[in-house]
């Protein structure tokens, strides 16, 4: 079974919850989780630690493997149930496999292509270790993914869209971020997003073309317009200014919440350790984190807890990060899928037990700044409802590629050379209803 629900929506304490009761039922005896990073992995054992659950991180070369399999579950992250996967299925044969509850954190990494067998390796991993379990149970906050396959413990029902059927991933239980918001579990958004202009010039050639950020739709000119916008160069980018305009949101909002802080998605290395160097010459204490960064899992547990003023990062504060403090979010990336961009977005929503008994319902909102890229807009507009996964067939594809290929602009060899700062374009949460506002 599938579980779709926003980030502080309680899925990682529902899960253990299930599987309490039904241990006590006696439907299963121990459980296995899967997820896709070692950050997340250490918050899967605190939370069980919280319910008395004694969940052990599989370890092939751990010495006391006796005080392993007296564990109530294993936690092990994807990569490394693929590396080594036949040392853990003849480890589980140790467990009873029809009383084991799979769990699989952010499930829709597991892509399924029924079509290639050898196709995606941790789906196919996840498949075979959990092939004997009483239930396998998914859980995801975006259950969608660029390839446009299904992933493992999803549902697949057949539906009608534009006139053709196609398959429709089917959770099993929603939660919607605007349930979340409204009931007071998790805070509203609100965007600013940075408009202006971009000059493009043809080299050797002294005319240039103006195109603005906002209303651009040729999509070839509108990434162009986005990887400009992003870059931190004279005083008056796009770039510098909306991360000055954040700076300024953090300090109004540290004057109801001083623990706040703020996060940005960087683009690269180098670019995040130019928005590093810059928040830091105003003064900013800056935590600066990526996958090549041997302390990275140091740093992050150090910012959840710490003093820092902002955290940079490029991948590694996506989905199932938890830090309630992280206030405003600064979103500098290329990246522009929905799935991306509501993990990215989404860690401003949580909100502490400690903080929770002192703000009102709604609660008080989290900001996000962006470039304003018409994509990014249009995610931002729908960011609170759950949106359908609907898998097309390759045809499908194929056909809208050709479409949409004819207004994508002049491929030419331009180069952005200015940019300008602009309005900035504000975009709230969807309404609350009317008794909660008041």
């Amino acid at each position: 079974m599938l579980v779709h629900a926003g980030p502080g929506a309680g899925k990682t304490l529902g899960a253990l919850l299930g599987f309490q009761a039904m241990q006590n039922q006696g439907g299963v005896k121990r459980f296995l989780v899967f997820c896709h990073r070692n950050t997340i992995l250490n918050q899967w054992r605190k939370a069980a630690e919280q319910l008395g659950l004694n969940l052990q991180e599989w370890d092939p070369c751990q010495e006391e493997a006796q005080t392993l399999h007296q564990a109530d579950g294993w936690v092990v992250t994807y990569q490394a149930a693929a590396r080594q996967p036949d040392v853990l299925k003849a480890e589980l044969e140790n467990w009873a496999h029809d009383k084991l509850l799979a769990i699989a954190d952010e499930a829709h990494h597991l892509g399924v292509d029924p079509d290639e067998p050898d196709g995606p390796a941790w789906g196919r991993t996840f498949l075979a270790l959990t092939k004997g379990s009483r239930l396998r149970l998914g859980l995801t906050g975006t259950p969608f993914r660029a390839d446009n396959l299904g992933f493992c413990a999803a549902r697949r029902v057949t539906v009608e869209a534009d006139g053709e059927l196609v398959e429709q991933i089917s959770p099993d239980l929603c939660v919607e971020p605007r349930e979340l918001i409204a009931a007071g579990d998790v805070r509203p958004l609100e965007f600013r997003f940075q408009d202006g202009w971009v000059e493009h010039s043809r080299e050797g050639q002294p005319d240039r073309d103006v195109s603005p950020l906002s209303s651009e739709q040729r999509e070839s000119w509108r990434a162009r317009n986005l990887r400009r916008a992003i870059r931190l160069s004279d005083s008056s980018s796009i770039a510098l200014q909306l991360l000055l305009r954040a700076r300024r949101q953090l300090e109004k909002v540290r004057a109801e919440h001083p623990e706040a802080a703020g996060l940005v998605i960087a683009r690269d290395i180098e670019h995040a350790a130019g928005i590093t160097q810059v928040l830091r010459e105003e003064g900013d204490r800056v935590d600066l984190v990526h996958s090549q960064d041997k302390e990275a899992s140091k740093r992050l547990a150090n910012f959840q807890t710490g003093q820092a003023d902002w955290l940079v990062s490029i991948d590694m504060c996506a989905e199932g990060f938890d830090a309630p403090r992280i206030r405003v979010v600064a979103y500098l990336t290329t990246v522009v899928t929905r799935s991306r961009f509501l993990q990215g977005i989404t860690r401003a929503v949580r909100i502490s037990t400690a903080r929770a008994s002192l703000e009102p319902i709604p609660r008080h909102p989290s900001h996000v700044f962006a470039p304003a890229d018409p994509l990014l807009m249009s995610y931002a507009r729908s960011w609170s409802l759950a949106k359908p996964y609907l898998i097309r067939s390759n045809k499908t594809m194929l056909e809208e590629e050709e479409t949409t290929g004819s207004w994508r602009g002049p491929n030419l060899p331009l180069e952005a050379v200015n940019d300008g700062a602009g309005a900035v374009i504000r975009l709230r949460s969807l309404e609350l209803p009317n008794f909660l506002q008041q």
